[in-house]
C-alpha cells in the first residue's frame, strides 16, 4: 500500500510495552533502541509508522494460572466466559509497579522518550521527535486505599489511571473476557473506589474506564467532574464482548465530552468474537463509523493495545500503523478527521481533563 509522502503523527490510548522491559530487563536496550524483531513495539518501528507517543501501561500480571486452560484456544472458539484472576497483593504490585516505572525512566533516559505531565510536555516531545509518553496505571493493585501511594506515583509522573484490569481490586470490579456478553458483570465501585475517583478529579489524574464492569462505569459517571475515557475500547452493537461499552455507556461518555480509542484486539473487533488475526479492516471500520455515530467526530481516537493483543493481519505492528491510516481514506475519511482520529482528538481531551 502507497502512503502520502508524511506519515500522520499517531498518539495511542494504550500498550503494554513496559510488560516485555519487565520480563527481560537485561535485554531492555536491544528491545528499545534497535528491535529484536519480536513484539508489535520498538523505537525503529514506531518512528516508521509514525508513532508520536501515548499512554504506556504499568499493569501487574496475575500470577501463573494452575488450571492448565488454553486461553489462546478457549478465546478463539466462542462462545466463551474466562474466569477473572484472583486479586494481587499490593505489596507485590508495588514492587512489580517500581521496576516497570524504572524502566519507563531509563527509556526517557536515553534522549529518545519524554515522560509528558502535561500537554503542553506533549507537543514539545512531538516537536522534537521524542516519543511522547503517558505514565498510566492499568489497575490500581499499586495503589493503597489510603492513596498514599497514589500521590507517590503521581509525584513521579502518573496522569492516567484504570481502577482494574479485568480482576477485582480494592477500588471495583472489572469485566471478564467474555463472549457473547454485556458489560452489566458484578457490583460497583467500593467505599475506597469512590474515594479514589474524587482524589483523581483532584490531582488531574485522568480516570480510564475500559475493564471497568457496567455499574463500576456509572459509579464514576456519576462521582467524577472529569470527562469520562475509555482508552482501549469498541461497540458492543458491533462486537458484543463484555470488554466492548454499550450504545447507552457511548452516549454518557459523549454527554461527558470524553473520549473513546479504538482497541485494535481481534476478539473485540471481529463481529464472531475469535481471535484470529486472519480478517480485513472491514470490522475495524464498522466499529470506528458506529463511535462516530455516537459520539461524534472529535471524541474517537486509536487505543491500540499493543504488545497486550492480537491485532488484524493488515496491521501487523506499529510499522502498519500507516496502513490503518490509508484504510480510513479509502473509506472516505477526510484528512481533517483523520488526524482528529490520529493525534488531536487525545490532545484535546488531555486539554479539558488535565486543565
Amino acid at each position: 500500500m502507497t502512503h502520502s509522502p508524511s506519515p500522520v503523527p499517531v498518539f495511542d490510548g494504550h500498550n503494554d510495552f513496559l510488560l516485555r522491559l519487565l520480563r527481560n530487563p537485561s535485554a531492555r536496550e536491544t528491545i528499545w533502541l534497535t528491535g529484536e524483531g519480536k513484539g508489535q513495539l520498538d523505537l525503529p518501528r514506531m518512528k516508521a509508522g509514525g508513532f508520536a507517543g501515548g499512554f504506556f501501561a504499568v499493569y501487574i500480571p496475575s500470577p501463573p494460572d494452575a488450571s492448565g486452560l488454553d486461553y489462546d484456544t478457549l478465546m478463539d472458539n466462542p462462545p466463551y466466559q474466562v474466569a477473572l484472576p484472583a486479586p494481587v497483593p499490593f505489596e507485590t504490585a508495588v514492587q512489580t509497579a517500581t521496576a516497570m516505572i524504572g524502566h519507563l525512566l531509563w527509556m526517557e533516559r536515553t534522549g529518545t522518550l519524554s515522560i509528558c505531565r502535561s500537554t503542553a510536555d506533549i507537543r514539545a516531545a512531538m516537536a522534537a521527535g521524542k516519543i511522547a509518553a503517558i505514565l498510566h496505571m492499568e489497575g490500581a493493585e499499586a495503589i493503597s486505599e489510603d492513596l498514599d501511594t497514589l500521590h507517590l506515583w503521581h509525584g513521579i509522573g502518573l496522569r492516567s489511571l484504570g481502577p482494574v484490569w479485568s480482576r477485582p481490586t480494592a477500588f471495583g470490579h472489572g469485566v471478564p473476557f467474555a463472549f457473547p456478553s454485556g458489560p452489566d458483570t458484578g457490583p460497583g465501585l467500593t467505599e475506597a473506589g469512590k474515594r479514589l475517583v474524587a482524589e483523581c478529579n483532584r490531582l488531574k489524574i485522568m480516570l480510564d474506564l475500559s475493564h471497568l464492569n457496567e455499574k463500576g462505569f456509572d459509579d464514576v459517571a456519576r462521582l467524577s467532574d472529569a470527562p469520562l475515557v475509555a482508552t482501549h475500547s469498541n461497540a458492543h452493537a458491533v462486537t458484543p464482548s463484555a470488554r466492548n461499552l454499550t450504545d447507552r455507556q457511548l452516549a454518557v461518555i459523549a454527554d461527558s465530552k470524553g473520549m473513546v480509542g479504538l482497541n485494535y484486539a481481534t476478539s473485540f473487533l471481529r463481529p464472531d468474537g475469535r481471535k484470529d488475526t486472519d480478517m480485513t479492516w472491514e470490522p475495524v471500520l464498522r466499529h470506528v463509523d458506529h463511535l462516530l455515530s455516537i459520539l461524534g467526530e472529535d471524541h474517537v481516537g486509536l487505543g491500540s493495545d499493543y504488545d497486550g493483543a492480537a491485532i488484524p493481519a493488515p496491521l501487523g505492528d506499529v510499522a502498519g500503523q500507516q496502513n490503518l491510516i490509508d484504510a480510513f481514506r479509502a473509506h472516505g475519511y477526510g484528512e481533517a478527521l483523520i488526524e482528529k482520529l490520529a493525534w488531536k482528538n487525545w490532545l484535546s481531551l488531555l486539554d479539558r481533563t488535565w486543565a
